[in-house]
């Protein structure tokens, strides 16, 4: 087909990224429409797979055959590992003559930069220290959200009594492991929780408050469908929306999830905080980076990262995907404009980093080696009975230490 004069043919962007349910799907196809008015084409690489293992594995292997997307998701410290092998494009003129500076809360400006340079963009703010649950269920039991430990463990007898498996819970690690950052946040808050995941302190895992975040995820695996099985988090969702099961700790995309279910808030489903975290915030950040490659594409990829951060891209993208802006200049309009759980989470977050814990589990708060080597003991543990809790403190201390001296980490 023939172009009209004065009408050029969009650029072809390459993104590859983990956006494969129905929800991070629609946020997606957003974006691709927003790049679209500025001419220019999002060419989709979705990579199935929680957690985004896969798509780091074909990020991986695409980069050493020389064929690296224009722009992929990445998040945490692997955007500063990938740029120190000089592969990602600076966007400081992007960050300068859009003030992020001043528009982002400094966690966020603090994760785009390396080397004094600005080397993402950011899209959304995730919380994970969410429970979901139905509200219709919890209406037709008389049912109040609990707040407390104790009030879930009620909460959970009444909704296994009626027959419903009180929390839906995946066998599979990270959401095992995502489980338990919740319970270790609500035994010891967001100081502590640092102090084991991202200081590595291997005494921290010793300590008694890492003992009770134990005990409370064995406790928890009572509640949940027997015997243990693998499933994906979008099945849950969809068991939550179906009322086979009562409640379920999660990030903020299963709000997205049940949203695209046509679940409406309140009405159908409901969400407060892991008791016991209320005022902390458990977060991870959604980052697109721009690969250089020969530069060929340099304008589409800081015109892309330009227009990620715009107020019309942040609010309609984080409202499809569950997670809320990363500006912390919304108006009193667009705050307005949120639901009670991402208003909650937007002013959390943004009441600093005292109240903010970096999600192991969702790459914020360490390297890949010591994740995977964390999330997979905690798995080890919930499956089998057989492991002692101080037993597992001792072994993941080990662990901890040993990873640090060979990484050159001094407690």
């Amino acid at each position: 087909m023939l172009m009209s004069a004065g009408v050029q043919a969009a650029e072809s962007i390459d993104v590859l990224h983990w956006w494969t349910s129905a929800s991070e799907r629609g946020a997606a196809r957003f974006l691709q429409t927003k790049l679209l008015e500025e001419n220019i084409d999002w060419h989709d690489a979705a990579i199935p797979g929680g957690g985004g293992i896969g798509a780091m594995r074909v990020l991986k292997s695409r980069v050493l055959a020389g064929k690296q997307p224009a722009v992929a998701q990445l998040i945490g410290p692997a955007i500063a590992e990938w740029a120190e092998l000089g592969l990602i494009l600076e966007l400081d003129t992007v960050a300068k003559n859009n003030n992020w500076q001043k528009q982002l809360s400094p966690t966020v400006s603090r994760l785009l930069m390396h080397r004094n340079h600005t080397v993402a963009a950011p899209l959304g703010v995730h919380r994970i220290n969410n429970l979901y649950y139905n509200a219709k269920l919890f209406r037709q039991l008389g049912l109040s959200e609990p707040k407390t430990m104790d009030d879930f463990k009620r909460v959970a007898l009444r909704l296994a009594a009626a027959g419903v498996t009180p929390l839906g819970q995946s066998s599979e690690a990270w959401q095992v492991a995502t489980l338990f950052e919740t319970l270790l946040l609500a035994e010891g808050g967001p100081t502590f929780y640092r102090e084991v995941f991202e200081t590595r302190n291997a005494k921290a895992y010793l300590d008694a408050r890492f003992e009770r975040a134990l005990t409370r995820l064995r406790q928890m695996r009572a509640y949940t469908s027997k015997p243990p099985r693998e499933q994906s988090w979008t099945d849950i969702a969809q068991q939550l929306a179906n009322g086979q099961v009562g409640m379920v700790v999660m990030g903020d995309w299963m709000k997205g999830e049940l949203l695209s279910m046509g679940q409406k808030i309140d009405s159908d489903f409901a969400c407060t905080t892991v008791p016991n975290t209320e005022g902390f915030h458990l977060y991870s950040i959604d980052t697109l980076v721009m690969f250089t490659g020969d530069y060929s594409q340099q304008n589409a990829q800081e015109k892309m990262a330009q227009l990620m951060v715009s107020p019309v891209v942040q609010q309609g993208y984080n409202r499809l995907k569950g997670s809320v802006p990363v500006r912390r200049d919304l108006d009193a309009n667009a705050v307005k404009a949120l639901d009670r759980c991402a208003a909650n989470s937007w002013q959390t977050f943004n009441r600093g980093a005292v109240f903010q814990a970096p999600s192991l589990v969702h790459r914020m708060a360490a390297d890949e080696k010591f994740k995977d080597a964390i999330v997979a003991q905690i798995q080890k543990f919930y499956l089998d009975d057989t492991m002692s809790v101080q037993d597992t403190q001792q072994r993941m201390s080990a662990m901890v230490r040993a990873l640090n001296v060979q990484e050159g980490i001094t407690e």
